[in-house]
């Protein structure tokens, strides 16, 4: 006895991959996803890695890691897949403070964020 098998959330021609904890504010993070979404990966890997923001190479590991799901767990072609989805979540928040003039002090918000690649296989047309 044991638990029932989880039906699978995305479609038979989809893979995603998963990054938590990234040290960077989900707005800052959420650039770098609104340049890559709609892409093939072919053409975001190059934008990520030409890219002067210091996040990008977090995202291009997600990416490869979701195209090497997509590779090898659901036997999906890679030169076919597209980004069908990239966006980006808030994680924990970490508090710090810093003394200021006067005896006061000064709150300092250090933002982790999410970020989640669906990456989708597309039939081309003939």
């Amino acid at each position: 006895m044991g638990k029932a098998k989880r039906e699978r959330v995305l479609g038979d021609n989809e893979a995603k991959a998963v990054s938590r904890l990234l040290r960077i504010s989900p707005q800052k993070l959420n650039l770098l996803a609104q340049m890559i979404r709609g892409q093939k990966v072919d053409r975001a890997l190059a934008d990520l890695t030409f890219s002067r923001k210091r996040i990008a190479g977090d995202v291009k590991k997600t990416l490869e890691s979701a195209i090497a799901n997509a590779e090898n767990n659901h036997d999906l072609d890679v030169d076919s897949l597209v980004i069908a989805e990239a966006y980006v979540g808030k994680n924990m928040v970490i508090k710090r403070w810093k003394p200021r003039a006067r005896g006061r002090v000064g709150r300092i918000m250090k933002p982790f964020a999410q970020l989640t690649v669906v990456v989708r296989q597309v039939e081309e047309a003939a």
